[in-house]
């Protein structure tokens, strides 16, 4: 059983640390951005340095004191609060956000984890390289929380994901000894890759505190176009064409559902679209092109011979910074329109590319049988990665569909599980979905992931009901 981090232990928690380090914490510290879950009350470390975390850690592990590490606040599972159980403390690495080094010629960085992702973008950008992780909350998301939930983002495609960026962690333990995995090598066969482990993991197994991270060469050029196209069976057909044409240049390329053009128009007029019509799909997409080849050029040759297959309809092609800013515009405002509407129930799911097509009228009749509800699908289809949201019919809230929604995400998640994808593809589990891993999980990982939690904290004072149930 966990004990609260109460009084006395704050008052013996602090004595051991510099002044200003522990304090109750404030509502900022307690939340999450969609409001469905806080917690109570907690107690907030902000530590200044990795010898700090240690400390805080050893006296949370002899106290038996849950522990919730917090980097932007920005997870949407529920990993970041604590709404239930004794009052844990939370541990922000805010104060640790320097870059540790980064070396150009080796194309990596360290960064430490309370550094943003915006921050960490700039500094690889000031040494003429490119930290190709881009998420729509990189100005809070912090480097921790970032690979503590193995996050994606629109440019997987080409570049991986969050561990696929990462060659190594800085961590402290569950029992507060300080892993040093900063090794700036890529290869390195000496065992179990516990920093791959901890990557994705969710701070239950320990606290990241550092990285070091890949950085890339920037593009020459970048090619950017809207298309409006027949389907999703299409869009995938496209981006073979794209990527066989290019040479694997396509780093990102999202579909977006007509229902999510017709949301912006609902409650975001303000929104400049592309088309005059709204088309019932359409994929945004952005090239990252070597020397010697022009953007308008190459966009050109592809629509022609995606016109030619039946695999377009219509294009809009960027051809200045501005224009490309205001494609983008489009995709990152649905999410915001999305939340003005409401939404019965969100799912973030991934699919076998080749199953994307048949999944999508299977699901909407399954979604459908149960209530006549409007489809938002859009996300990052390259990598199979869809958004699959459902709201209520227009002129209705989400707040009488309530009891619907566990319905429709079954309905969603079982065709999903059925046609081998996952119920989680980039935001993870946190507590959120802990029931869903226990009810789609493999048998066999889920008892090893009960094993390694065990065996790496077995006080279980380490972002406690997080990945997996008590």
């Amino acid at each position: 059983m966990l004990n609260p981090a109460d009084a006395d232990f704050a008052a013996g928690l602090a004595a051991l640390l510099p002044e200003g380090t522990i304090a109750p914490a404030a509502a900022r510290y307690l939340d999450e951005p969609r409001g469905r879950g806080v917690t109570p009350a907690a107690l907030l470390a902000r530590p200044r340095s990795v010898e700090e975390v240690a400390q805080i850690v050893r006296a949370c592990a002899a106290a038996r004191v849950g522990i919730v590490p917090r980097g932007g606040g920005t997870g949407l599972v529920l990993g970041q609060v604590m709404p239930e159980g004794p009052a844990p403390l939370i541990l922000s690495l805010e104060r640790m956000a320097a870059c540790r080094g980064l070396w150009p010629e080796e194309g990596l960085m360290i960064a430490e984890a309370g550094m943003t992702l915006a921050a960490a973008q700039a500094a690889a950008e000031a040494a003429g390289l490119t930290l190709p992780l881009s998420l729509a909350s990189e100005g809070s998301a912090q480097v921790g929380g970032v690979l503590s939930t193995n996050a994606g983002g629109t440019a997987v495609l080409r570049y991986g994901n969050a561990r696929a960026l990462c060659l190594g962690v800085e961590a402290v333990t569950a029992d507060g000894e300080v892993y040093k995995g900063l090794k700036r090598l890529r290869k390195d066969n000496t065992g179990y890759d516990l920093s791959g482990l901890l990557v994705g993991s969710e701070g239950t197994l320990g606290v990241i505190t550092a990285a070091v991270l890949r950085l890339h060469p920037g593009p020459a050029a970048r090619a950017t176009a809207m298309l409006a196209v027949p389907g999703p069976a299409e869009a995938l057909s496209l981006l073979g064409l794209v990527q066989d044409r290019t040479g694997g240049a396509a780093a990102t390329f999202e579909l977006i559902g007509g229902q999510g053009l017709r949301f912006l128009d609902e409650v975001m007029p303000e929104v400049r679209q592309p088309f005059a019509g709204r088309p019932d799909w359409s994929v945004l997409m952005e090239l990252g092109l070597p020397p010697g080849l022009e953007p308008e050029a190459v966009l050109a040759e592809i629509y022609e011979a995606a016109e030619a297959d039946g695999l377009v309809s219509d294009a809009v092609m960027a051809a200045t910074g501005a224009q490309r800013e205001a494609l983008w515009a489009v995709r990152e405002t649905i999410p915001q329109a999305n939340r003005r509407i409401g939404a019965v129930a969100s799912h973030d799911i991934s699919l076998p590319l080749s199953e994307i097509a048949a999944f999508l009228p299977r699901a909407e009749a399954a979604v459908r049988a149960i209530y006549p509800f409007r489809i938002n699908v859009f996300g990052h289809v390259g990598d199979g990665n869809l958004h699959y949201n459902v709201f209520p019919p227009a002129g209705e809230r989400r707040a009488g569909h309530e009891a619907r929604a566990e319905a429709v995400t079954r309905a969603v998640h079982d065709l999903v599980h059925e046609m081998g994808g996952s119920f989680s593809a980039e935001h993870g589990i946190g507590r959120l979905k802990a029931g869903e891993l226990v009810r789609y999980g493999d048998p066999a990982k889920l008892a090893a992931m009960r094993a390694i939690k065990q065996a790496l904290d077995p006080r279980g004072i380490l972002n406690p009901g997080a990945v997996l149930a008590p």
